[in-house]
């Protein structure tokens, strides 16, 4: 852990103004933020006689625990006049003997129970009282809630199995070399239509993941959450694996496995907000509304319909980190991708605002408990596992977000480039191909704080959601349904196949950090995302993935996800490849040609849609160069105008030799890109 004691006098400058001097007018407000952090974290550890991590393990403290001789349960719940607990083994009636004890005036109840008073499955809930009122309540810290199927209603369960699962990983080791993620949803991972299991994705996907070449799974949609639509961004129990997908053990099971295939496994964390149940979240736990969340217009989020955690308040940091340790420790996620990030750090959440100049970010409406907390959330993770990674989802660009706390940043290990799917379906919707600029492209796709990383992305998972569109649906839309067959290709059908891996490549191979697909749309999934509501009969037809349309070898998804595993492995093929430079040989915007190098890789690309180009040369270092990747190929739904077996030598000039250049004449048809690399001497 980063050392607290003897920060109290900051530095005269941080590195990340010394790195940017745009920075400078707001040296002040970065130190103030630098100072809380340290502030905060020396009110929580006392002054550092304990860790950080020693401080997160609330979890293990809170909620039901079987020791060698009881069961003992605790809760915080500082407006409650008395608790009871209540479920299946006293009938769901009070009793004195499932009554709660105070804890002196810290707002916490307990309750000891002998080792049979309770078993494994029990369901339960708490039963609170406070001055005018009286509710039942699922626990704030409860690990397990289930669903009554015919009921609907939640309960807490008690969860004590006699197979424990033991990880046969310990120590997971991941490898070094740049992020390639597969984002996925366990339930909407399955071809039947359904809720899809852990077992069930352990089984059948992560295999498919594995030989696709990815080396990072970022699942969403773990914590429980009341509405299955909500994508798992209402999340009602934090500490609680959504048992719709399955058991602990189950998921506990899928991670060991992903590691065993050497993938990492980082969770969707959403701690930027919460939903507003009462009954099965903490909308009101103890007839306090504002026991976890801001009081007054802050409570609710405008545009989420959901409740606004308070980090500011200790007992909401101590339950936000332990949720984070718990996830750690538990179930050995490899870190975590924080989802709403920008509603965390504004007051108004970011919402309408436009982001043109940095005083938007130095303004006075940044809550600074949330950026205190975020900072203290990095540390803590970094803390507890070394090798664990963190993402935030942060559409404002706040300066300083994945830049290490030491030099005055967030700590986030990599921020998402959200610019980048912006950029991709604006280009689509609104310029024809003849249009696109290749120096434009290469600068969207480049145009990045230099001491932060981040993680690009072609589409976004909310594009495939009902109401949007992903790209190969901007593309191609109703044709894919009537022109996917192998040998029935259209205009339409040849345009958007070209352009489909064209985008990936472009975006793929100039990441500095790591890339990022969303489950199924690597073989351009056809179908939108509905979940089951009213509105469609409870139907899943369209919560689902089909993968019997990649493994039929007569269609054209088995090209596309063909693509994207040799893509993969090409980029792969390059140690280090994210840290490798990108450097602009030549762009053409009237011939729409676009070249760039990575270490020994070039990448050429040619966005016309019309124009082929003979010849065209590029000024590179002499040698012989061999073709790796071709988005034409036949193999990959292309015409195969190139003959990828000739290598391609350069030609001498005398001026360039100087240099130890030559020129590299290739045939680069149209809308097509190839990679070559070169022949080590």
């Amino acid at each position: 852990m980063v050392s607290m004691k003897n920060r109290e006098e900051q530095p005269l400058m941080l590195d990340i103004v010394k790195h940017d001097p745009w920075l400078a007018p707001f040296s002040d407000a970065i130190q103030g933020r630098y100072a809380h952090v340290i502030s905060k974290c020396n009110e929580l550890t006392d002054n550092q006689k304990i860790t950080l991590s020693d401080f997160a393990d609330g979890h293990l403290y809170f909620g039901l625990h079987k020791t060698k001789t009881n069961w003992v349960f605790r809760e915080w719940a500082p407006n409650a006049t008395s608790i009871y607990l209540i479920g299946d083994f006293n009938d769901w009636k009070e009793a004195d003997e499932y009554k709660l004890t105070p804890l002196g005036g810290s707002g916490s109840w307990e309750i000891t129970l002998p080792l049979e008073a309770l078993k494994h499955g029990d369901l339960y809930k708490m039963k609170v009282y406070w001055n005018g009122g009286v509710g039942e309540r699922i626990p704030a810290w409860c690990r397990r809630v289930v669903q009554d199927p015919t009921t609907m209603i939640f309960s807490a369960q008690v969860w004590d199995p006699k197979d424990v699962y033991t990880f046969s990983i310990e120590h997971f080791k991941p490898s070094k070399q740049p992020l390639f993620i597969y984002e996925c949803h366990i339930g909407m991972a399955e071809d039947e239509e359904g809720v899809g299991s852990y077992e069930e994705f352990r089984t059948k996907v992560l295999p498919r993941i594995a030989t696709d070449g990815y080396n990072c799974i970022q699942i969403m949609a773990i914590q429980e959450h009341p509405y299955y639509g909500s994508f798992g961004y209402h999340v009602s129990s934090f500490f609680a694996p959504s048992s719709r997908f399955g058991t602990p053990e189950d998921l506990k099971r899928l991670i060991d496995d992903a590691h065993s295939r050497g993938l990492r496994v980082i969770m969707d964390l959403v701690q930027s907000h919460a939903v507003k149940n009462e009954v099965e979240g903490l909308g009101n736990l103890c007839g306090d509304p504002n026991q976890f969340f801001y009081p007054g217009s802050r409570h609710t989020h405008p545009a989420w319909d959901s409740l606004c955690l308070d980090y500011g308040k200790n007992e909401v940091i101590h339950f936000l980190l332990s949720n984070c340790k718990y996830w750690l420790t538990e179930y050995k996620f490899d870190g975590f991708r924080f989802d709403g990030v920008t509603s965390m750090l504004y007051y108004d959440h970011g919402l309408g605002a436009a982001f043109t100049n940095y005083s938007d970010y130095y303004n006075g409406h940044q809550d600074d408990n949330a950026i205190a907390y975020l900072t203290l959330a990095n540390l803590l993770i970094h803390e507890v596992n070394p090798a664990a990674i963190t993402i935030a989802e942060e559409v404002s660009g706040m300066p300083g977000l994945a830049a290490p706390f030491t030099s005055g940043g967030y700590d986030f290990d990599y921020r998402l480039a959200m610019n980048i799917p912006d950029f991709w379906i604006k280009l689509i919707k609104e310029e024809r191909d003849e249009n696109w600029k290749p120096s434009s492209i290469l600068w969207e796709l480049t145009n990045r704080r230099t001491d932060e990383r981040s993680i690009s992305y072609c589409e976004s998972h909310d594009q495939a959601l009902v109401g949007d569109k992903t790209i190969i649906f901007r593309l191609i839309d109703a044709d894919m349904y009537w022109h996917f067959k192998k040998g029935d290709e259209n205009g339409t059908v040849e345009r958007g196949i070209a352009l489909h891996k064209m985008i990936r490549l472009v975006t793929a191979s100039t990441i500095d950090g790591g890339y990022l697909n969303f489950m199924g749309n690597e073989f351009g999934h056809p179908e939108w995302i509905d979940f089951p509501r009213e509105g469609n009969g409870w139907s899943y037809k369209y919560a689902r993935r089909q993968w019997n349309l990649v493994d039929n070898k007569d269609l054209l998804y088995h090209c596309l996800g063909d693509f994207d595993g040799a893509m993969l492995a090409t980029l792969k093929s390059v140690p280090d490849f994210s840290a490798m430079p990108v450097n602009e040989i030549w762009h053409d915007d009237g011939d729409q040609i676009l070249a760039y190098q990575r270490g020994d890789l070039l990448f050429i690309f040619n966005w016309s849609p019309t124009k082929s180009f003979t010849d065209y040369g590029f000024r590179v270092k002499e040698g012989a160069y061999d073709v790796v990747l071709n988005t034409d190929a036949k193999k990959f739904g292309g015409f195969g105008f190139a003959d990828d077996s000739v290598a391609h030598l350069t030609n001498f000039d005398p001026l360039l030799h100087r240099e130890g250049k030559g020129w590299l004449k290739l045939y680069t048809p149209a809308r097509s890109a190839v990679v070559l690399k070169r022949r080590e001497e």
